[in-house]
């Protein structure tokens, strides 16, 4: 019996040896792997911006980045199917009146589609749009820049440059091509950074992993003759300040065709939104959950197929927030369907404010009549875009989503009770304001 003894017990050590050798050769072999990762096979020149000769050095990132061609499909209000957003919500169809936007507004694809989607867009052929549209849609936006001048790059129309335009999204956009750092190659954003005294070159690469995004998921508007993208940050990054600083310098991008007021067309302003939010003041960077890391045998990286959190629940929050997945997900969709209930709401008040307006018109009412009616129109439509265009769908800021909304709704209706005024004025009917 002893001998049997001895034997298992020696049996048993040797296997557990065999097992505490191969433990430590995979431990072994996953350190080789994350100190020789990434191997230099080619040298990336200043001006590459083909992503896949980017991809022979980093090919781990160049893969999950090529997954942004992928269309997963439908989140609840976002994801990777373009459909169209004036179908699902015809509201935008009047709210929009008189601009490109009224055309054509697809829900947005992958990065890997920048590009192609701007240029098959019938935006840029119903309106002889400014080069300074480029910006954020071509990897060849700073080559240009540098050979053209930063003014005239924005000043050339769309159309002279679009045939030099063949790459979207590209590693150069937010890489060094030497050192791989985190940088910025979009003015816009570099020069909004300047103006509120902030060095991006001495930000931390937490910041840094905001700051990329930001190049291009913000509000901005066309400055001057020569159409400068400026961002609108001068008196701060809220949807007040924005409003107030666009009044003081009477800017707008185009008149309503019902109403005559003149109008403001907000662009995604994640960048804006997020900053008033919890994730922002907890110092959670935008990749912390677009592009959370992944792990393949001993690298880790960002995963550079940037998409929704809610594909990636287990990644993107849980890493953070110890709660399930489902309820994680219960708690996003919430936050979402409130916020969209109050932009149907929002869109309904506005509309009864248009109908009113034009009521007031078509009775004789002039410009000057209803410049009060106007400013409200303006001041509750930006409100509404500001969060409708915006792609969380109150997400990045629960709170001052609701608060956007309410003040869009409220100045709505103020926009409707000044045009019944002078509507009562002018046809000596009494016509009835009710919220």
């Amino acid at each position: 019996m002893r001998k049997i003894f001895y034997g298992v017990l020696l049996v048993g050590l040797i296997l557990v040896g065999v097992g505490i050798g191969a433990l430590l050769a995979s431990v072994a072999t996953r350190q080789t792997e994350a100190a020789q990762y990434p191997l230099q096979v080619v040298e990336i020149g200043e001006d590459e911006i083909d992503p896949s000769v980017w991809g022979l050095n980093f090919p781990m990132h160049y893969d999950r980045f090529s997954m942004t061609s992928i269309n997963y499909g439908e989140t609840p209000y976002g994801g990777a199917e373009p459909y169209s957003k004036l179908e699902r919500y015809p509201a935008m169809i009047r709210l929009w009146a008189g601009y490109a936007f009224s055309k054509d507004h697809n829900e947005e694809r992958g990065h890997f589609y920048a590009q192609v989607d701007q240029a098959n867009t019938e935006r840029v052929k119903i309106v002889s749009q400014p080069g300074a549209c480029i910006n954020c849609h071509a990897g060849e936006t700073p080559q240009l820049i540098e050979s053209m001048g930063w003014e005239q790059f924005n000043a050339t129309p769309y159309n002279d440059l679009v045939d030099q335009l063949h790459t979207g999204s590209t590693c150069a956009d937010c890489h060094d091509p030497n050192t791989m750092a985190l940088r910025l190659t979009r003015p816009g954003l570099i020069n909004a950074l300047e103006q509120q005294g902030i060095d991006w070159t001495k930000a931390s690469r937490q910041e840094m992993r905001s700051y990329v995004c930001s190049q291009c998921h913000v509000e901005y508007y066309f400055a001057g003759d020569n159409k400068v993208l400026t961002f609108p940050w001068a008196k701060g990054m809220n949807i007040d300040d924005i409003g107030e600083y666009y009044d003081e310098i009477g800017f707008r991008d185009w008149v309503h065709a019902e109403t005559g007021a003149p109008m403001i067309k907000i662009q995604h302003p994640e960048t804006e939104l997020y900053s008033t939010g919890l994730h922002a003041s907890s110092d959670v960077a935008c990749a912390d959950c677009h592009m959370p890391y992944i792990r393949s045998g001993g690298i880790k990286i960002s995963d550079h197929w940037l998409r929704s959190p809610l594909t990636n629940v287990s990644a993107a929050c849980q890493t953070c927030h110890n709660l399930p997945e489902e309820q994680l997900e219960a708690r996003i969709t919430t936050i979402q369907d409130r916020t969209a209930e109050l932009l149907r709401s929002s869109e309904e008040a506005l509309l009864e404010a248009i109908d009113t307006i034009v009521a007031a018109k078509e009775a004789g009412a002039t410009d000057e009549d209803l410049a009060e009616a106007y400013q409200f129109h303006r001041a509750s439509q930006m409100r509404w875009d500001f969060i409708s265009s915006e792609n969380s769908t109150g997400f990045h800021s629960p709170q001052e989503a609701a608060r956007v909304l309410a003040n869009s709704i409220d100045l709505a209706h103020r926009a409707k009770f000044s045009a019944a005024m002078v509507l009562n004025s002018l046809s000596g009917q009494n016509v009835n304001f009710t919220p």
